[in-house]
C-alpha cells in the first residue's frame, strides 16, 4: 500500500489508522519496529533495565530482526541510488516515487 504522507507531525501508530493501512491488512500477522506500542502489530520485546529476556523472546527478536532486515536493505538500496533522498524535500515526490516501485515490483511478479 503506497499512500501520501499525512500533514504535520504524525506518528506511526496514529498514521498506521488513519491511512488505512491497518483495515488494508485485516488479521493478517504484520511485523514492525518499536514504534507501534498499542497495535496489534508484532514488535521486538523490550527488555527492563535490570532482567535479561527469556531465551523465547530472543529467539523472537532475532528471527524478528532477520526479516525486517531485508526490508531494510531494500531501502538502503534506494537511498544508495537516490531514489528517496532526491525527491524526499520535494512535495509528493516520495509518493510518486514509491508507486513507481511498487509497479516495478508488480511487473516483475508477473513476468
Amino acid at each position: 500500500m503506497v499512500d501520501r504522507p499525512l500533514a504535520g507531525n504524525r506518528n506511526d501508530c496514529k498514521a498506521w489508522e488513519e491511512l488505512g493501512a491497518k483495515a488494508a491488512v485485516g488479521k493478517a500477522m504484520t511485523i514492525a519496529d518499536g514504534g507501534y506500542p498499542g497495535t496489534e502489530l508484532v514488535m521486538p520485546h523490550r527488555r527492563r533495565k535490570s532482567e535479561d529476556l527469556p531465551d523465547w523472546k530472543e529467539a523472537h527478536n532475532k528471527s524478528h530482526k532477520q526479516v525486517r532486515a531485508c526490508f531494510e536493505r531494500v531501502f538502503a538500496r534506494m537511498k544508495t541510488w537516490k531514489v528517496l533522498r532526491d525527491c524526499r524535500l520535494k512535495g509528493d515526490g516520495v509518493h510518486h516515487t514509491m508507486l513507481g516501485v511498487a509497479r516495478m515490483h508488480n511487473l516483475a511478479l508477473a513476468g
